[in-house]
């Protein structure tokens, strides 16, 4: 049995030859969190972070690694920090990237960063869920090259800068602006982001990934389900006009 987060995506496992009969568009399942988990109002989250969310843009940003970039992924992180360097009013709160070749490298440039800027800049291992989705709520745009940027966000009413091409392929909300990593490129992505009439966009909180409740769909079709026979696959074969 197969669940996707979109339409478009039941499509793409039926082409890989998945009988259309056992493919479920669900939604996607980390919506569930944003709904279902008590997410911290803003003055309890400052306490949480113990780092003050205002004045200024509220950035949440998240880098991580890329297999195969053509950029090292030193200079990417140089040009975000760049553009970072021209908006200095902006409180920003760094996630650590992931333990993919390179993210040690990029880590260490963060915490560089952070040591530099401390007066507006923080960074985090690991927030956990409750106080990283309460931050996705609260920040005035996500920036980076996570997934939680193209899932989540849109939900969150979040506007995303989506850097390079490490979400190259995945479906996008109207509030995600996809930019090269230069420095101009993310700087320009930024401030459209931030712009009221982006902010609107992004509060109408359009998503191509549902509104939620994926893990329910997900478990009603396995309790209907039946299991007989279900190890035994054949090869879907598509009709070509």
């Amino acid at each position: 049995l197969h669940f996707t987060a979109a339409e478009d995506y039941r499509k793409r496992v039926i082409q890989l030859g998945e009988s259309p009969a056992r493919v479920y568009n669900t939604g996607a399942i980390g919506l569930d969190n944003l709904a279902q988990l008590q997410l911290l109002a803003r003055p309890e989250l400052e306490r949480a972070l113990d780092f003050n969310l205002d004045p200024g843009p509220l950035i949440l940003c998240t880098y991580h690694p890329v297999t195969l970039s053509e950029r090292g992924e030193g200079a990417v992180l140089g040009s975000l920090f760049e553009a970072l360097d021209r908006l200095p009013d902006a409180r920003v709160i760094f996630t650590k990237g992931n333990a993919d070749a390179g993210g040690r490298t990029l880590n260490e440039m963060i915490d560089g960063y952070v040591a530099h800027n401390s007066n507006r800049v923080a960074t985090f291992v690991s927030l956990g869920q409750v106080r990283y989705l309460s931050l996705l709520r609260e920040a005035d745009i996500v920036l980076g090259n996570s997934s939680s940027g193209i899932v989540e966000a849109p939900t969150a009413r979040t506007p995303t800068v989506n850097i390079g091409d490490r979400q190259r392929g995945r479906l996008k909300a109207p509030s995600i602006i996809d930019c090269d990593e230069s420095a101009d490129a993310i700087l320009t992505a930024v401030e459209k982001a931030l712009s009221p009439e982006f902010q609107q966009l992004a509060a109408e909180g359009q998503t191509v990934f549902g509104e939620g409740g994926a893990s329910k769909r997900i478990k009603e079709v396995i309790k209907a389900a039946s299991l007989e026979g279900i190890l035994f696959k054949r090869f879907h074969d598509l009709a070509i006009d």
